[in-house]
């Protein structure tokens, strides 16, 4: 296990990037992101995928420092073209849009197409909750079949993300965040390399038992090999039998088909849709009674006696929290694999000895 401080981790990972074509600017700004997940405990998505976002770049999928293309626009919508710029450029631009139309409105909704991978979706709900905005985020990924619908053991959906994000006066936001399937497939790479094993059952091979070994994703790889989810014969499977799988197909209907991405399908081009409201609480709560009653239900629900074995009830974003000062002030830990083969790619794109010295000192 390698533990790298904060601010050392974004700099080593921001001189990847500017390797790769990025400007400085989107190159920190990718950098933050992935760590930003990482700081929160969602490693599926932090600098593991340092690897696969070059690799796509290689093979042209994702396209550096794009400016989103405004498709339509009228005063409370707008559908945005990404143009398959990187997940951590675009998306911000997208959410922009929706804040600024939402303040003007008190309600939008953004539909973002033909982004790269946006990571974690929970930041888009945090940017918008910065802004004292509600939102509820739907997102899908076309060319990215990973997941067994309930019944089923044959891939036929992304990992489908659910987001909703609930602004606090003078506090942290309550973000729900999740895929709808039981693993995102970042925690299937994480245990692949070395990190944190999956749950019992998390997966299905082709004959339908239940495993929870990566190579039933991905096939037979090595230690520091690339990770290929169309060379496996299984699939992730949706959390929650039907209901999940359910929830799972409104989010290909939503992020997917209603915002010109594509529902996810074989042979398509990588890209995230997302399709966003947003909703001004001081629109909607003139009596100023919402924030009081959060406050009020927040309570309610910690004050739940736990089962045995469970030390506190928690509430959406109380783990996130915790593990961010934790990290944040003893460093990022990566396991040996992760940070062997983010180190293989800076050598990639020219990154030098020193520089990758410098990052573990």
């Amino acid at each position: 296990m390698v533990t790298l401080q904060v601010e050392r981790l974004i700099d080593f990972v921001t001189e990847v990037f500017a390797h790769a074509d990025s400007s400085a600017e989107e190159a920190r700004r990718i950098a933050t992101y992935l760590t930003t997940a990482n700081l929160t405990g969602h490693d599926s998505h932090g600098v593991i995928r340092v690897p696969v976002y070059i690799r796509w770049k290689k093979m042209g999928s994702v396209v550096p420092d794009q400016t989103v293309e405004v498709v339509v626009n009228t005063p409370s919508l707008a559908v945005v073209d990404g143009k398959f710029g990187y997940g951590q450029t675009v998306a911000p631009q997208a959410v922009r849009i929706g804040i600024e139309k939402c303040k003007a409105s008190g309600l939008a909704a953004v539909a973002l197409r033909n982004a790269g991978h946006i990571g974690r979706v929970g930041d888009w709900a945090e940017m918008a909750a910065g802004e004292g905005l509600v939102s509820v985020h739907f997102v899908n990924a076309a060319g990215s079949l990973l997941v067994a619908p309930y019944g089923g053991v044959q891939k036929r959906l992304s990992t489908a993300p659910y987001c909703v994000g609930v602004p606090r006066q003078g506090q942290d936001p309550i973000v729900l965040d999740f895929a709808t399937s039981i693993v995102a497939e970042g925690k299937v790479l994480v245990a692949s390399r070395g990190g944190k094993k999956l749950p019992k059952g998390a997966l299905i091979d082709s004959e339908g038992s239940l495993s929870e070994g990566p190579a039933v994703l991905y096939g037979p790889y090595g230690a520091e090999g690339p990770r290929d989810h169309t060379k496996g014969t299984g699939a992730i499977r949706a959390f929650g039998e039907h209901k999940g799988s359910g929830l799972a197909f409104i989010c290909e209907l939503l992020g997917g088909a209603l915002t010109g991405t594509g529902a996810t399908a074989p042979d398509r081009r990588f890209a995230n849709g997302m399709f966003a409201v947003y909703v001004d609480p001081k629109v909607v709560d003139t009596a100023n009674f919402f924030d009081g009653e959060i406050s009020r239900y927040v309570d309610f629900i910690r004050a739940t006696k736990p089962v045995a074995g469970v030390d506190a009830v928690l509430i959406p974003g109380d783990p996130e929290r915790k593990m961010r000062a934790d990290r944040t002030k003893n460093g990022v830990p990566l396991p040996d694999d992760t940070w062997a083969a983010i180190v293989n790619t800076a050598r990639e794109v020219g990154v030098s000895e020193v520089s990758i010295q410098r990052a573990v000192i």
